[in-house]
């Protein structure tokens, strides 16, 4: 019992901290596999930037304004707007533009399906896609494409950041905190070997690498940048591309998004379960593993299991009381940052305790949605602050 206790710990600690220590130092002891002179590179070829909108008129305008202002050549800028299913102003605003491409169909059939109609027209040799409440930055396209002089990048994923002020809640800032941290776990992938999937806030393929998934997907964007790593293509991180959105409006709303990409996440998982061969994908399976797979699942079944060995153990130990006592703390805080947030109350020593309980709860319940078939692709999005 004690050395199932004391792997589990273990485990929990590489899962969320170790992983990006052991990163590090292999990166500094092999040496980066990027290429310095990519980052002077100008590779500005015709791109395809599609941008999958439901129902997004609050945010579509500013969206179109934004994409046709980055600095790229305009001729080589390509904007396709595809909003399938939109009951809202969002097709009539797109057709103001002259120069925007509107891709409409009454029928709502998910996002993967509507990119899916599009991809077979798209003529550029690379695609961008990014979400219709995000803002871009004025040099992402140009720092996008500048990987691709590399004929072994197959795929290029961008940064998400998040707009945060001192009024956030623990929500807000402890999203903020887990896209910092992904980011710094991304850039030594990278450099290490590739990234392990990329947000569809923004990123980018060679065309030619496009396959047609499978309707049902529920997380697409990274499903289809693993299937590029998948047949020997790296996935870049850029982190001076990015983009930026406002956190989610409240934890309810975080909470469907973190259920719907839990859920994704075992279904991607089982569909990619060949990437779990490390004689066949080496460095890739090591980082699927770690950066992925444990976080989705043998993990948070870890964190229940330390309770309850935990509480057996404690019995006439002091050490394990101790840690008993540690751990019971920890969710004692987390309860505590639920219970001042539902009362708009702002405790910033209770944002880590908080969100990572949350996370790991959503886990759990992303998985039995998945198991049980009841995560629709069809997905309410979750509302942004504004």
């Amino acid at each position: 019992m004690e050395i199932a206790f004391w792997l589990l710990i273990t485990l929990v600690f590489y899962t969320y901290v170790g992983y990006g220590i052991v990163l590090f130092i292999l990166v500094k002891i092999r040496g980066s596999k990027v290429s310095p002179k990519i980052y002077d590179s100008v590779n500005e070829v015709a791109i395809t930037h599609i941008v999958a909108a439901f129902n997004e008129e609050a945010y579509i305008e500013e969206k179109i304004q934004n994409s046709l202002a980055l600095n790229y050549p305009q001729s080589k800028n390509i904007l396709w707007i595809v909003t399938d299913g939109s009951t809202d102003s969002t097709p009539e605003l797109v057709q103001k533009y002259e120069n925007v491409r509107l891709f409409h169909s009454p029928e709502r059939k998910g996002k993967i399906h509507a990119v899916n109609r599009v991809m077979p027209l798209v003529e550029t040799p690379i695609v961008v896609y990014s979400d219709a409440n995000t803002i871009l930055n004025q040099e992402s396209l140009h720092n996008i494409t500048r990987h691709y002089i590399d004929p072994k990048v197959g795929c290029v994923s961008g940064e998400k950041r998040i707009r945060q002020d001192d009024k956030d809640e623990a929500s807000s800032a402890g999203e903020g905190m887990y896209w910092k941290y992904e980011s710094f776990l991304k850039k030594y992938d990278y450099h290490l070997h590739s990234v392990v999937g990329a947000a569809g806030e923004l990123f980018s393929i060679r065309t030619d690498l496009y396959e047609h998934i499978n309707p049902d997907t529920l997380i697409e964007d990274f499903y289809l940048s693993l299937r590029i790593a998948q047949k020997g293509y790296k996935i870049a991180y850029e982190p001076e591309a990015y983009a930026l959105e406002n956190s989610s409006e409240s934890i309810k709303e975080e909470s469907k998004r973190k259920i719907r990409i839990a859920a994704g996440g075992h279904q991607a998982i089982w569909r990619l379960r060949s990437l779990l061969n490390f004689f066949q994908y080496g460095w890739l399976s090591f980082q699927f593993i770690s950066h992925r797979v444990l976080r989705w699942t043998l993990t948070p079944l870890a964190l229940s299991l330390l309770l309850v060995l935990n509480a057996f153990l404690a019995v006439n130990n002091i050490l394990y009381q101790l840690i008993l006592v540690a751990q019971l703390g920890f969710y004692g805080l987390a309860f505590l940052g639920h219970f001042f947030q539902k009362r708009k109350i702002k405790v910033k020593a209770l944002f880590v305790p908080f969100y990572f309980t949350f996370m790991n709860i959503s886990v759990y319940q992303g998985f039995f949605r998945y198991i049980k078939g009841s995560q629709s692709v069809l997905w309410e999005r979750a509302s942004r602050k504004v």
